[in-house]
């Protein structure tokens, strides 16, 4: 039977109490704090089944949340915004044609709604939207144009630059101007090779190339391997100098850069694709063009792939983009104020103080954001279970995927978990979900400010290494369970529940035994055993497990129907837990029952409830009411499993009486019977230290016992 024996989690520094009470996350700063002196740690954790905080280090001071801010931006844009809301970019054509010649003379105005990918993101050229407008053109019967590109820029109000970013960040492909329209995420890219002798100027090549950046090349060739290149951007105009020097033995080298003025670029992209898709303009500002002849809508792609491009590859520019989106939809007004307007009234909506965000930006990359732990928390709870939290959730990231590429990329089970995480100087952040062994969802923040001189590796290290610590407290031994869904989904095809009791019985014969190897796992502090369990068993978790694998509707349901198993109403505590198999596990009555024996004897006997409990600083609150065992005595017993068995195939539960008037049952396992033959005794033994199987006859010879009961299983 299972006896109470104190393990100590190798986790449990980190989390020391339940996690449906509490949990006790002070070591955790303590872990910060040793090997990141200096830092500032901040962290809540909430469980989503609960409705409540489970965790808090500072969770109520302000943070800088760096990238995690993306999950505030999709979340008010998911909440707010149709699934298949796509930003949209419209071409209105005015004016008259001249079918002859082919030639329309008027204008073609342009409205973009800021639709972040014009690009090659989804197709294989990034002219490819573009090149679709110019063929709606041609389809007209139109291959000139005189008059204008009018481009209407309204559906944003400015500045095409993000304010209150680091100087630094605008020269930087990730800290590109924003416009409603934009190509290429606002970015070139400048690959360069060395030049054919030392001292040559390097070769330089503008991709894509529609004549709008111009690079002054100072970059020289000098010899060997040497990488020493550094660029400049002007403030205003698309002028990138390159300086420094590249070796001669390098093969080539890229970066991608931002532009200056995204509207500038747009114009000079789309006058690029006319001309390729033999479109000629001529300009003429003085024709007028009032008559609308028709009007195209394009779109690159909808708003789960711009959500994926956010959260999974923590993409700034569309998460800019979308903030702007966001205030025009909701607010009436493209721009960051417009966005922050919407994400007010979201997090009202929410329930959520807009108070406790301080927000500047779309993408986090403003160091004046400001957010507390417990309040993200609280909002990717709310998330999870928003009407729409499945296609926010399944946009983050996960252990190596998008910017969780190189993360937790050894994590044996990375479906446990999706996060966004977070990186500017001297910050880091990790925020996201964490599905727990017994079905809950945790929502946890963790954020790293004032990192200092620590090195970011280090940072990033500390925050995956709590993670992943939180993810296996939370489901300790979760290959046990993977264990089970295998073994189960294998045995579909057998069918009848005393098949499929012989089957799993059989299965797990040579499993080690070990006495005790489960308790509530995080779930409980008494003990912080697993809760699902197969390296070894004892005689009542071998019996639990087959149990469970044989009445469990689907494999999905196999915890559920383990702990329904093990604890009273299925409600995990080690005061619910059913610790007397007579009397609390057959006693229930509802998966299996005591069946008539012959020459049965039946004694009473009251267990010591009280008394087991309040070893273990528990208080019982109910009855000691008198168990009745009924048994077969020993020789009887004996006797019977002597003979050849002659009915119907069938499993019993069998129960070994104790000698002492303070236990019920001893041991137990199950006895197969099988028509012409002695029945079998599977258990797992602790003698021989594994589930084996022995004739029951054979085994029964070297108790000394009052006798043993049976009992049937009940399908439930």
């Amino acid at each position: 039977m299972k006896k109470l024996f104190k393990v100590t989690s190798l986790l449990l520094p980190f989390l020391a109490s339940s996690l449906f009470a509490h949990v006790n996350v002070a070591s955790y700063k303590s872990y910060v704090d040793s090997l990141l002196p200096g830092s500032r740690f901040g962290m809540s954790l909430r469980s989503v089944k609960m409705g409540k905080e489970i965790g808090n280090v500072n969770g109520n001071e302000f943070f800088t949340p760096a990238s995690t801010l993306k999950t505030l931006t999709t979340a008010a844009a998911i909440h707010f915004l149709p699934l298949d809301y796509e930003p949209k970019t419209e071409m209105t054509v005015l004016g008259d044609v001249n079918a002859k010649r082919h030639t329309l003379t008027g204008s073609l105005k342009i409205r973009g709604e800021g639709d972040p990918n014009i690009s090659a993101r989804y197709y294989d050229d990034p002219f490819y939207v573009l090149n679709n407008m110019a063929d709606s053109i041609r389809a007209m019967g139109i291959d000139t144009i005189v008059g204008r590109i009018d481009l209407d820029t309204s559906y944003y109000t400015g500045p095409w630059k993000a304010e209150n970013w680091r100087r630094n960040f605008y020269d930087s492909w990730y800290g590109a101007e924003i416009g409603p329209l934009g190509f290429n995420d606002n970015c070139v890219t400048i690959r360069f090779w060395p030049g054919y002798f030392r001292g040559d100027t390097a070769v330089v090549s503008i991709q894509p190339d529609v004549g709008y950046v111009k690079v002054v090349n100072n970059l020289k060739t000098v010899k060997g391997l040497k990488k020493k290149w550094v660029y400049a951007i002007d403030p205003d105009k698309s002028i990138i100098t390159l300086g420094g020097t590249i070796g001669e033995d390098i093969d080539s080298a890229s970066m991608v850069l931002p532009i200056r003025n995204p509207i500038g670029y747009f114009r000079a992209a789309f006058m690029y694709a006319l001309k390729n898709r033999g479109v000629v303009f001529k300009e003429d500002a003085t024709i007028a063009s009032n008559t609308e002849l028709k009007k195209f809508s394009y779109s690159a792609a909808p708003l789960l792939s711009i959500l994926d491009e956010i959260n999974q590859r923590s993409q700034n520019f569309h998460a800019e983009t979308l903030l702007r989106n966001l205030g025009a939809q909701i607010a009436g007004e493209g721009s960051v104020e417009g966005g922050r307007k919407a994400e007010r009234r979201f997090l009202q909506d929410m329930g959520i103080k807009p108070s406790d965000f301080d927000v500047w930006d779309g993408s986090g990359l403003s160091p004046e954001n400001k957010v507390k732990p417990s309040t993200v928390a609280r909002m990717l709870a709310k998330m999870a279970r928003h009407p729409k939290h499945e296609y926010y959730i399944n946009s983050f990231a996960s252990p190596g995927v998008g910017s969780g590429a190189k993360r937790m990329v050894d994590f044996e089970a990375p479906w446990l978990t999706r996060f966004k995480t977070g990186y500017i100087a001297e910050v880091h952040a990790l925020v996201g979900y964490i599905y727990t062994m017994d079905g809950d969802t945790l929502a946890a923040t963790m954020y790293l400010n004032g990192t200092n001189t620590n090195p970011d590796y280090k940072s990033k290290d500390v925050l995956d290494t709590l993670w992943m610590r939180l993810i296996n407290y939370t489901n300790n031994n979760n290959n046990s369970l993977l264990k089970m869904k295998t073994l189960w989904l294998d045995a579909q095809g057998i069918s009848g529940l005393n098949k499929r009791l012989d089957h799993f019985s059989r299965i797990l014969i040579g499993t080690p035994y070990k006495l005790g190897p489960m308790g509530e796992g995080h779930l409980d502090t008494v003990e912080d055993k697993p809760l699902v369990y197969l390296d070894s068993v004892d005689c009542v978790t071998y019996l639990e497990h087959v149990v469970a694998l044989a009445m469990a509707k689907s494999e999905k349901s196999l915890y559920r129907q383990l702990q329904r198993l093990r604890y009273k109403g299925g409600k995990v505590s080690y005061l619910n837990r059913k610790h007397y198999l007579l009397d609390d596990w057959i006693g229930e009555g509802k998966y299996a029952k005591v069946i008539p024996m012959e020459n049965e004897v039946s004694v009473e006997r009251t267990m010591p409830k009280r008394e087991f409990f309040s070893n273990h600083n528990l208080k019982y609150t109910g009855k000691e009411t008198p168990v009745t065992v009924r048994y077969m005595p020993l020789d009887k017993a004996i006797e019977m499993a002597k003979k050849t068995y002659k009915g119907a195939m069938k499993v019993l539960g069998v129960g070994i009486v104790g000698t002492s008037d303070k236990i019920d049952l001893t041991h137990t396992g199950f006895v197969i019977f099988n028509p012409g033959q002695k029945p079998i005794l599977r258990h797992a033994s602790s003698q021989r230290k594994l589930v084996v199987e022995v004739p029951l006859a054979e085994y029964l010879q070297t108790r000394k016992v009052p006798g043993v009961t049976f009992f049937k299983f009940i399908q439930h």
